[in-house]
Parts: C-alpha cells; sequence; structure tokens
C-alpha cells in the first residue's frame, strides 16, 4: 500500500476530477458526468450508479460529500487491498490468469474462459499479462460494496459488459462480439445492420429553458431514461445551443427501433447457419429424392398389408422394404446417379437461405424471448421459450423458401425416363406452374407447411438446444469448470442432433406428407389434384388408410437423422471458427 499522504493527495486530485462544477458535493448526475471526464466504465452503468451513489452518501441526503467520498475510497481500498493479496499466492504483487482463475474455483465461482479473458482485457490496462494492484484498485474503486469478495467483483464486471452507449437500451453481448473476426464478404452482406447496431442514438428529452432545467431532468431520469444521458454544455449562449428536442413519438420509435436492433443477432450465426445447410443437404440429397418418390405414389404394398392381416408379422416386415428397394431401383433406371440427385441444385439454391435463415430466425427469437423474461441472455431462457423460438424460426424460414420448395418437389415428382434435366426441367416446371395457377401455385400447402413446420422446428431445435445444456451442466460438475467450457464435442453433438431431427420429423411426417401432395399434384409421379388440406386428407386415408399418412417416412427418417447430425455439427464448428457463442 502506498503511504498515507501520497493516498490523500491522490483521492484529493481524484475528488476534483468527479466534482466538475467545484460545488462542494456531487450528486448523481455529476457523479455520471465525472465518470465520463474520467472515461471509467461505469459512465452508462446508470442502475449501478445509483446503488454507489446509496453506499457512499452515508447521511442520505442524496449528495456525496467530500468526507464521505474519502472515508469510502479508503476503505474500499483497504478491503481490495486484502482480496488482492488473498488471490496473489506467490506474493509478487501481480495477478496473473492462472491465480485469478483459481481463486474463483475456490470461492465456488465457474467463470468461462472467455469472460475470464474479457475481464483481463478490462483491467490489464498496460496490457503486460498481470493485473497490478494499481490496476485492480482503480477499476474496482467504485464497486458499490462494504466488503467486496470475488462474487461482488463478478457481478461489477457483468454489470460494465453490458451496459453501452445506448444505457439500458443494450446490444447483446452476442451482436457484437466477432464482428472484428468476419470475413469482409459478410461486411459487403450484412455491413448496413452492423452499422445500424454500432450507431449510437440521439438523445431525445423535452424542451429546456436553462441549464438548471436540463440537470434536474438528468438527476431525476438518470437511472429510468432508456437512452444514453449527454452532458449539457455548462457555457452556453444562448437556447439554440441546447441539445435538440424530439417529440414524444419520435422517442417511441425510435426506442422502438433501438429495441429491435439489440435483438438482431450476430450475422455469423447466418453464415454457419446456411453452410451447415448446404454441407447436410448435398450428403443426403439422394434420401431425400427417395422420400419424394415414395410420397408421391398412392398405391399401396398389397403384398405387405395381406401379410401383416394374416398375422405373419415377419413376412410384413420383410415386404415393407420392398417399395423402398423397388423405388431405388426405378430411379436408378431413369437416370443414374443424377436421377438420385435430381433437383439437388435447387436444393442447394433453397437450402442455403432456409438454413441461414432459420438459424439466424432462431437466434433472434431467443432474444425476443429473453426480453420478455425480463432479462437480455439468450442462453439462460426457459426451455419453452427455447421451443417456440424454434418453432417461429422454422415458420420464417418455411415461409422464406416455399416457392422453391414447391419448385423442387414438382420437378421431381416430373424426372421421368427420356425426359427434361437440370435448368430446363426447373425452368419448364416453373413456367408450367405459372400457367396453371399463377403466383398461388407456388404457395400450394402453405397453411399446412406453417402449420407442420412449427411444431417440427420447436421440437427439433428445442430438444437439441435442451439436450446440449444438460449435457454440458453434467460435464461441467464433473470437471469442475463452467458449462461454457465443458460443451459436447462433435460425436455427442451429432448423437444429439440424430435423436432431436427423428423425434421431430417422427411427430410431424403425416402434416409433411400432406403438404408434400399439395405441392406436386397434378405431376406425372402424381397426377391426382385435391381442392384443399381436407380433401388430401380424405383421399389419402381412404386410398391407402392410416398407414399412408407415413408412406415414406423410413427413407425420411433415414435421410434426417444424418442431415441433422451434419447441420448441428456443422453449424457449431462454424459458430466457432466465427467466434460466436
Amino acid at each position: 500500500m502506498e503511504p498515507a499522504n501520497a493516498q490523500d493527495a491522490r483521492v484529493e486530485a481524484l475528488w476534483a476530477t468527479l466534482d466538475t462544477k467545484k460545488q462542494g458535493h456531487i450528486d448523481l448526475a455529476g457523479l455520471k458526468r465525472g465518470l465520463r471526464k474520467l472515461d471509467h466504465p461505469l459512465k452508462n452503468a446508470d442502475h449501478l450508479l445509483v446503488d454507489v451513489l446509496k453506499t457512499v452518501d452515508t447521511d442520505g441526503d442524496g449528495n456525496i460529500q467530500y468526507n464521505e467520498f474519502r472515508s469510502f475510497v479508503k476503505q474500499t481500498e483497504k478491503e481490495l487491498w486484502h482480496l488482492f493479496r488473498s488471490i496473489d499466492h506467490n506474493g509478487d504483487g501481480k495477478l496473473s490468469k492462472d491465480e485469478l482463475k483459481a481463486a474463483f474455483s475456490q470461492a465456488g465461482l465457474a467463470v468461462p474462459n472467455s469472460k475470464l479473458d474479457a475481464f483481463f482485457d478490462e483491467v490489464d490496462t498496460n496490457r503486460d499479462g498481470c493485473i497490478s494492484f494499481e490496476e485492480w484498485r482503480d477499476f474496482l474503486l467504485f464497486i458499490p460494496a462494504t466488503a467486496p469478495n470475488l462474487k461482488s467483483v463478478l457481478s461489477y464486471f457483468s454489470s460494465t459488459l453490458k451496459v453501452n452507449l445506448e444505457g439500458d437500451v443494450q446490444i447483446s453481448d452476442d451482436t457484437v462480439t466477432g464482428l472484428g473476426t468476419i470475413p469482409f464478404f459478410l461486411n459487403l452482406l450484412f455491413g448496413s445492420i452492423i452499422s445500424i447496431a454500432k450507431t449510437p442514438p440521439q438523445r431525445i428529452h423535452p424542451p429546456f429553458d436553462s441549464p438548471d432545467m436540463y440537470e434536474s431532468y438528468e438527476a431525476s431520469h438518470l437511472s429510468t431514461f432508456p437512452l444514453d444521458v449527454k452532458p449539457f454544455p455548462t457555457e452556453v449562449d444562448s437556447p439554440a445551443e441546447y441539445p435538440p428536442v424530439i417529440s414524444q413519438a419520435a422517442w417511441t420509435w425510435d426506442y422502438l427501433w433501438q429495441s429491435l436492433i439489440s435483438c438482431v443477432p450476430n450475422p455469423g450465426y447466418f453464415v454457419a447457419g446456411g453452410l451447415a445447410g448446404i454441407v447436410s443437404r448435398t450428403a443426403t440429397a439422394p434420401l431425400d429424392r427417395l422420400k419424394v418418390y415414395l410420397i408421391a405414389q398412392t398405391g399401396v404394398a398389397q403384398e405387405a398389408v395381406h401379410a401383416a392381416k394374416s398375422g405373419a408379422i415377419v413376412k410384413a416386415a420383410q415386404n415393407s422394404w420392398r417399395p423402398l428397394a423397388n423405388a431405388t431401383k426405378e430411379l436408378w433406371a431413369a437416370g443414374g446417379i443424377r436421377s438420385l440427385y435430381a433437383g439437388n441444385g435447387l436444393n442447394v439454391v433453397k437450402v442455403m437461405p432456409e438454413s441461414a435463415i432459420k438459424f439466424g430466425s432462431y437466434e433472434a427469437a431467443k432474444r425476443v424471448f429473453a426480453r420478455f423474461e425480463g432479462h437480455t441472455d439468450p442462453s439462460q431462457i426457459h426451455s419453452w421459450s427455447k421451443f417456440f423460438a424454434g418453432g417461429v424460426a422454422g415458420m420464417v424460414s418455411q415461409f422464406a423458401v416455399y416457392p422453391l420448395d414447391t419448385v423442387k418437389f414438382r420437378m421431381q415428382c416430373d424426372t421421368v425416363a427420356g425426359g427434361l434435366r437440370g435448368n430446363a426441367l426447373i425452368i419448364d416446371t416453373s413456367l408450367k406452374m405459372w400457367r396453371t395457377g399463377g403466383i398461388p401455385a407456388f404457395y400450394r400447402g402453405l397453411p399446412m407447411g406453417l402449420f407442420g413446420i412449427f411444431p417440427y422446428a420447436a421440437l427439433d431445435l428445442g430438444t437439441f438446444e435442451y439436450l446440449k445444456r444438460a449435457m454440458a451442466s453434467r460435464n461441467a460438475r464433473i470437471r469442475g469448470c463452467h458449462e461454457d467450457d465443458a460443451q459436447p464435442g462433435g460425436f455427442m453433438t451429432a448423437a444429439m442432433g440424430a435423436f432431436s431431427g427423428a423425434f421431430g420429423a417422427s411427430a410431424v411426417y403425416p402434416l409433411n406428407l400432406l403438404r408434400t401432395r399439395l405441392q406436386s399434384q397434378g405431376t406425372v409421379l402424381h397426377p391426382r389434384t385435391y381442392t384443399g388440406i381436407m380433401d388430401v386428407t380424405r383421399q389419402t386415408i381412404k386410398g391407402e388408410g392410416v398407414r399412408g399418412l407415413f408412406k415414406g417416412l423410413t427413407p425420411n427418417l433415414l435421410k434426417v437423422v444424418p442431415a441433422v447430425s451434419i447441420t448441428y455439427v456443422v453449424y457449431d464448428k462454424s459458430k466457432k471458427a466465427l467466434k460466436l457463442r
């Protein structure tokens, strides 16, 4: 510790900097102005400043006197020195990351490595890889605790991180994390979103006739006003130099706009989702082709049905695979390997935006639900919120790419031996749809599609998130670390993705089948036509029984299990490469 006279001189110098108006006391607004002058991390932490004022203001008059400030600083520095020495195990007067990590662990606090790194970057001002007591003291001096411990230090640090130039209207950590690591082409695609998210809004307030009126307004609204409070000019000659006046309506729209922007996730989530979709869909394209082919067939496997009715279970099981084998032979005969990949080019064009929108919308929806729950951490929302967020994301992505989906299904059902191939088939299919039904033809079965995708996406994404969180919690307990550092590996991620995908796909498969038949009606492989959802359901059950609602489920699961596994693995790896949470 420094000598008493040196400490007194430093405290007096600090007071002189904080007391910008030289009044001999500091109120809430004055404290914030002084911290801005110091460029202290608390300069925008309005709610935390209220706690600081209450802690320092021992007589409760709403102002900090010099004697109160001096006593607070000396007591806090003494407590911070004891805490510093308890962490500094080797006694060299410096804190290393390992020492701080060990101290957090001994205190029963699981801190992720990413947060520990952020703490060091913030406190280690000279960037020498360790924290001196002076750096420790300067950062934590205004901690609102009479006896600070590691838990209060962590809470204090988190509060300084979660505020920004927009005050309480904050862009979540994920929104700005990793922006500097995104490749150049992402800035071309999403530059406008990033620039909006990083642009501080203009201060909005009622008109003022004098600086004193502004000071009074600022003090009364400091802890509740949702936008940044810019300092009022202390030397002004005319009201024209006062801060600009903006109407209540403009304030409302600006506040809503900032709230909306705060829910926009990092563009990297969209890119990771798009890459995951491309890889998984291309790898499983033949199985998807086989599924659509079987769905389009309306005949009944008579041998399997007769064997099941007669009680020959083994024979029925053997015959149940015959339609799959016959379909594979017919598709191969229609064009070899190219026939099995018919529509994959359109699939890739479709799946990249679909998967990107799904995962990006999911991250955005989680942020919205986090706000509904009263916080801003999407990773801490309730399990039900994750299920609903998944359903919303599925509906958004489904609506965005539905026309491409319809063209793909119809094109696959029009692929026959000696017929059109490739781009010529895509163009011919699209023109035929336009001539027969116009724009509505591209949206046939949309209500059924949206109705079916909500539970599927909710079960798929929600179940996967639940399993991943449960596995991370289990690993963290076993390893004695934070959940962020105990995420499941690639194999376990693939297994959880396979289960969640199969569960969701099986639960809503009848809806998927009916939607596909509505989309592919009137084609070579599916000549039947329908008047709507009720009609396709009635004809399917009447012609093929309830069993017909699950036609093609086997190849669908054979496709879904590896596809979803690949999707989640690639998505997780892509997020890590882009330094996203």
